[in-house]
Order: C-alpha cells, then sequence, then structure tokens
C-alpha cells in the first residue's frame, strides 16, 4: 500500500510500481535478504545484515518500466543467494526483481516500503535457522527498536 502512495509521498518519486511476481503465483515461505546502506531510519546499524524473512506477497516485482527510476532510487534491501550475492533467481528471489531489489526508501530515511515482512520473524523461534537462543528475540526486533528510537 505504501508503495502504492509513493506518487504522493515526498522524496519517494524513484520508488518503482510493484507488480506481479515473475514466477506468476504468491509466494509464503523464509528468503534471505541483505540489508543495504541506506539512510532508512528502521535500518540504522543493519546494513550489511543477512537475516532470513518471511515472504508472503504476489506483486513484489519492482517494475521501473512503469514508475520509478532504478538509477536513482534509494534501495534498502535485497534478495541474496547462499554465498551473499544479490539476485534475480527463483526460488532465492521470489518475486524476479532486478538485484534482488525488495526494499526502497527516501533520502531522509523517513519512508521506507519492503515487501518481505519482519514482524512474522520477530522471534528467533519463528525463523528457519538461528544462531541465537530460540526464544529470544530475532535481529528483525531492531528496526522496530530503532523506529521507535527514531521517534524519541
Amino acid at each position: 500500500m505504501m508503495a502504492a502512495l509513493g506518487p504522493i509521498i515526498p522524496g519517494a518519486q524513484a520508488w518503482p510500481k510493484f507488480t506481479r511476481n515473475k514466477s506468476e503465483q504468491f509466494e509464503a515461505r523464509l528468503s534471505l535478504v541483505e540489508v543495504l546502506p541506506s539512510s532508512s531510519i528502521f535500518f540504522t546499524g543493519m546494513a550489511g545484515s543477512r537475516i532470513p524473512i518471511a515472504v508472503a506477497h504476489g506483486e513484489g516485482f519492482a517494475d521501473f518500466s512503469q514508475r520509478g527510476d532504478a538509477k536513482s532510487v534509494h534501495r534498502a534491501m535485497r534478495f541474496v543467494d547462499h554465498s551473499g550475492k544479490p539476485t534475480e533467481t527463483y526460488p532465492h528471489n521470489p518475486n524476479g526483481s532486478p538485484d534482488g531489489l525488495t526494499a526502497v526508501t527516501t533520502a531522509d530515511g523517513r519512508f521506507t516500503v519492503l515487501m518481505p515482512h519482519p514482524e512474522r520473524v520477530f522471534r528467533n523461534v519463528l525463523m528457519s535457522w538461528t544462531s541465537g537462543e530460540h526464544s529470544a528475540r530475532s535481529p528483525w526486533m531492531r528496526m522496530f527498536g530503532n523506529a521507535r528510537g527514531w521517534m524519541g
């Protein structure tokens, strides 16, 4: 929904339109993402993290042919393969977006849209694998703490 509001969000003019997955189906599972360096208030201090995340969408393909600018968009997160390389290959990239793109933000970091669902893996027990204690919070809780901290 937030991506659809891109035309009225200050600084979101380069955002793509998110359209039907290249797989032509709804995707629901865990995938591996890498948090990219960005100004997003959610991802402060998380750049370089590679973490499994829940995916549940049928329209996650970042389609720059319909809207936006791939060269100037502020990238925040991408799908990576098992060796940590950005990928467009299915099933590592469930939507087929170029360079694995799955999250964008504004230059000031106040607006961020992402297709995966970190709220579905907020505890380690919800992950497919973890090196942490199963009853502990997952690394995704940091983004919610970042947002709360930004608000003061």
